[in-house]
């Protein structure tokens, strides 16, 4: 009988493991992602799509041999771009509709599309820029990344970013926690994406570099600067085009290793920019530099220029490959449920805005039937209706819900067509107000940023981050450096996650730069490919206050002091959180950076 016993057990053990290794053999087979999206680089600042100027070879045989969305759009400015590709929902509806002003904060309870492919076996890791909050509950680590090195806020040298970051030998939060690298920002990314991948080349894996390059400041290597200074050209153009060009000498490493790994093939590639061009395209006295594709428009703009941007995308065992266009209308919102299909996962229930185009990327069907999409650009603390919109069908544009353009025919957007047109443009408004209907639920309700929590504790706020209906926030370093006028009135919307003692520490520099509050420090001069930084001024504050919701403190500065610190009792739940810097002429400033810490 005892042995009888043993032989069950042995076998089981042996079908066990075999289930195991099967369920392991399938997890493997699943393809690789890659997205790579580069910020405020146009559709018309890539040699392919026919740019006289810039050198993207590496892109361009990319585009020769991939699957093209012709037509494919997304948000007029970066972070509603990033959470529409990431969720798969319109902007408006996941709290991200600016850039600033804490709503580019990504909501609590919005999943990713790395938490969709963790949870299906992928090993998962951002590289580069996140701006979708730099508080838990929004940060990548927070959002379904195993691993995140990014840099904070919406670029490089930004208020929430490690003080003194300038592209070069930065500070980035690898998982958090602040590590310093050596190099220049863009080669970090990949070679860093590069490292993870040969660590995880036998397992599925979800890889996002996501650049900040060609964002300002527009600083790059002289050698990447070298290559456009003779041109006749802005000297900040010759620098934009430098950067493309190396994010392109980066991509050209990537695809190489890809390759010499023989995953290549088993891996779903892709490219893709946030919005239309910052810089390739710009009057400059009175002349006008660079290309624009024949479109109206640039960044931050309602017509096609603004939002209509590069997607290539390859994965040759399924056959996506060979230079081949698809000309639907296609959107960021399209891209995970796209990926979930192509992935074999099946999506759980996120009420996703976008649709699955993997059939017209199959060659299966020639049409995914959409009636409308939708993209606008708010950058204001409550959003707007009409507001800088553009509602798309296939060929034709409503724009601020007044003009009508057929792109077929009218691709620069020259002729407006509504009077025209009547019952199309009323369809096409009536289309809006129900999706204006279906996103502005939640306006009224600010995405939050968890206090206390054993996530992350202490906890870093930033002016960049304050509610205020005066856009001038200081959300770039050198707007502290400069003691820019951070707008009194200013709030977080916080949510302690445990009642108990906190300390509130507000300063007017980073914590981690150790300066006195009143300190006035050197800057930098600019080079032809650097950019000069800021001399910071001093200031005369006096003293300082904090305010969470019905508790209220003030105190005195002490000589030199770097922070005025407070001590409070706060209940568990959701409030506002106020502070403010006097002056010694008695005028109140809000506060550029807070540290608050649950001592028990």
């Amino acid at each position: 009988m005892k042995y009888k016993v043993l032989l069950i057990c042995i076998i089981t053990i042996v079908f066990s493991c075999k289930s195991q290794n099967f369920k392991n053999k399938e997890i493997a087979k699943k393809p690789n992602v890659i997205i790579v999206i580069t910020d405020d680089q146009g559709y018309g600042d890539l040699g392919a799509h026919g740019n006289p100027l810039v050198k993207t070879p590496a892109l361009d045989k990319f585009h020769s041999e991939s699957v093209r969305l012709t037509d494919f759009h997304v948000g007029p400015t970066c972070a509603p771009s990033r959470s529409g590709l990431m969720t798969g929902r319109y902007a408006n509806r996941v709290g991200v509709w600016h850039t600033i002003g804490g709503v580019s904060i990504l909501r609590k309870e919005e999943k990713t599309m790395a938490n969709v492919l963790k949870d299906n076996g992928y090993k998962t890791a951002i590289f580069g820029k996140w701006h979708l909050g730099d508080n838990y509950p929004s940060r990548p680590q927070d959002k379904g990344f195993d691993y995140a090195l990014v840099h904070g806020g919406g670029g490089v040298g930004q208020t929430p970013d490690y003080w003194n970051n300038d592209y070069f030998d930065d500070t980035y939060f690898e998982n958090g926690k602040p590590r310093k690298f050596e190099g220049y920002c863009t080669d970090i990314w990949f070679d860093e994406a590069i490292k993870y991948i040969e660590k995880n080349k036998d397992k599925p894996f979800f890889t996002y570099i996501s650049t900040n390059a060609p964002h300002l400041p527009y600083n790059v290597p002289k050698e990447y600067y070298d290559k456009y200074k003779d041109l006749d050209i802005p000297e900040f153009q010759k620098i934009f085009y430098g950067m493309i060009t190396n994010v392109d000498d980066n991509f050209g490493k990537l695809q190489k290793k890809l390759k010499e790994l023989d995953i290549y093939d088993n891996t779903i590639l892709i490219f893709m920019t946030d919005n239309g061009t910052a810089s390739g395209y710009k009057k400059v006295k009175g002349k006008l530099y660079g290309y624009n594709a024949g479109m109206k428009g640039v960044k931050n703009s309602e017509y096609e220029g603004g939002h209509r941007v590069p997607f290539f995308i390859s994965y040759p065992n399924k056959n996506i490959k060979d230079g081949k266009d698809v000309d639907e209308l296609t959107a960021h919102i399209d891209v995970l449920p796209t990926i979930a299909k192509l992935c074999d996962i099946k999506l759980p229930e996120l009420n996703i805005d976008g649709s699955d185009i993997s059939p017209v990327l199959l060659g299966n069907k020639k049409s995914i039937n959409r009636e409308y999409l939708i993209t606008d650009s708010q950058r204001v603390q409550a959003p707007i209706k009409w507001r800088k919109s553009a509602v798309m069908s296939n060929k034709m544009r409503l724009v601020n819900g007044k003009e009508l353009y057929d792109i077929s025919k009218d691709p620069s957007q020259e002729k407006d067509l509504a009077s025209q047109n009547p019952d199309m443009v009323k369809k096409m408004r009536g289309y809006y107000e129900q999706w204006w209907s279906s996103v502005s639920s939640k306006f009224n309700q600010f995405p939050v940023i968890v206090v206390g929590s054993d996530y992350e504790n202490p906890i870093h706020l930033t002016c960049h981050d304050t509610h205020v209906h005066d856009s001038k926030i200081p959300w770039n370093q050198d707007f502290i450096r400069e003691a820019k006028k951070n707008p009194m009135g200013g709030y977080f919307t916080v949510e302690f996650e445990k009642s108990g003692t906190y300390t509130v520490e507000i300063s007017r520099w980073p914590f981690e730069s150790d300066l006195a509050i009143n300190d006035a420090i050197n800057g930098r001069s600019a080079t032809t490919y650097v950019e000069a930084i800021s001399q910071g001024r001093s200031m005369n504050i006096t003293k300082g206050g904090v305010q969470i919701g019905a508790w209220k403190q003030e105190k005195d500065l002490e000589k030199n002091a770097s922070s005025i610190s407070f001590t409070g009792n706060f209940t568990k739940g959701k409030t506002d959180l106020m502070a403010w810097f006097t002056t010694d002429d008695n005028v109140d400033w809000g506060v550029f950076y807070i540290k608050i810490e649950r001592l028990n």
